[in-house]
């Protein structure tokens, strides 16, 4: 062992040695971390009833290396505690009564794009290339992946089906992250493996599902005190826990309650929302016309916001009624709605339940 010594005549390499037991320890995010030892503390830390490990553990690997996202243990046991808590690290996972479920989102989308349910039925009674009609490939589905492939099958089989009907799958997350097909769609750029069909069927993969959702999870840069705001984004999108915040400083200064959901604006519409109509009333004392303000309120979804005008004065206005420093980051109040979600829950929910599973695997790491 090289032990560190004061000698006042010190040859060339024990300087060397003195320099490297006075620096300041690296931090986890600045060391290296070979492949191969990046999977076996994935081994190690997934849950030993999860088969396959060294197989999700290639995956969730290459996904950190695909877009540069350091595997530290924080972050390693964060992608495990989303998957833990979604699926159970099932890629294809069955749903109790999928299918009356899937039924009722059906109809509930057709009546919101004012196609009537009878055309819908009549329509998903046609045979499937399996030799069963669509209604009674419905009736017997068991999973989301299963659902989802049902619809893209009728859609590209049934004359003007995509016009028709394409808005109608009823599946909007896949994936053993129940990550948005959305935001894969939006994000697959840079998608390091061949598309098997279509971005939606990548989600329905392990390796696609995990790249999509780290992605979500630790892909974007935020200043948060700790990963729970990240969970809460993960399932309310992208900033909502320091929009959630900057919402509550809103209505702390207007005195006009607010809904804390992060949503600062109507995205495609002028119409303002309630956040940007409280943020109006602020308008002189903020030196600011509507139109800048809703500009401001347009970066809601990216970093570049907390670098605004308006984030600083509503913050320091928020700061000075309170004679205290307002949070910066809070847990949005959304209640999470679902046709698979049977009981009351909320982001905060989910997001306090995947960081009690991110602390646990912190303490097995050591």
């Amino acid at each position: 062992m090289i032990r560190c010594k004061s000698k006042y005549a010190l040859s060339l390499a024990a300087l060397l040695v003195l320099a490297g037991c006075s620096s300041k320890k690296q931090s986890e995010t600045t060391v290296v971390k070979r492949p191969a030892d990046v999977k076996a503390q994935i081994v190690r830390l997934m849950p030993a009833k999860v088969p396959d490990r060294q197989g999700w553990a290639t995956d969730i690997t290459a996904a950190f290396a695909a877009q540069n996202i350091a595997p530290t243990t924080e972050n390693i046991c964060s992608v495990l505690a989303v998957t833990e808590q979604e699926s159970n690290f099932s890629v294809d996972a069955p749903v109790p009564g999928l299918g009356k479920i899937a039924w009722k989102e059906i109809d509930r989308r057709a009546d919101a794009v004012h196609v009537p349910n009878f055309v819908v039925h009549t329509a998903l009674l046609l045979k499937s290339p399996n030799g069963n009609s669509y209604s009674e490939r419905l009736d017997n589905v068991r999973s989301e992946k299963e659902l989802s492939a049902i619809f893209d099958d009728f859609i590209s089989m049934v004359p003007m089906g995509q016009k028709l009907f394409g808005n109608l799958n009823p599946v909007h997350t896949g994936g053993p992250m129940q990550v948005s097909i959305a935001f894969a769609q939006a994000h697959a750029k840079g998608y390091p493996y061949p598309v098997d069909g279509t971005i939606r069927h990548e989600v329905f993969s392990r390796r696609g599902g995990m790249y999509f959702g780290i992605l979500h999870l630790l892909g974007y840069p935020a200043s948060y005190s700790q990963p729970l705001y990240r969970f809460a984004d993960f399932n309310a999108g992208w900033y909502a826990s320091r929009n959630a915040a900057f919402q509550s400083a809103v209505s702390r200064t207007s005195g006009i309650p607010l809904a804390l959901d992060g949503d600062l604006i109507n995205f495609g519409t002028d119409k303002p929302g309630s956040t940007e109509l409280a943020v109006r009333v602020l308008g002189k004392r903020l030196g600011m016309s509507h139109s800048a303000i809703r500009r401001a309120l347009e970066k809601g979804d990216q970093p570049d916001f907390e670098q605004t005008s308006l984030y600083k004065q509503v913050f320091a206005l928020a700061d000075k009624t309170s004679g205290k420093r307002v949070p910066r980051e809070m847990l949005p109040g959304i209640q999470l709605e679902s046709p698979k979600i049977t009981r009351k829950l909320t982001t905060a929910w989910f997001a306090k339940r995947v960081d009690e599973r991110r602390q646990k695997c912190m303490a097995n790491a050591g």
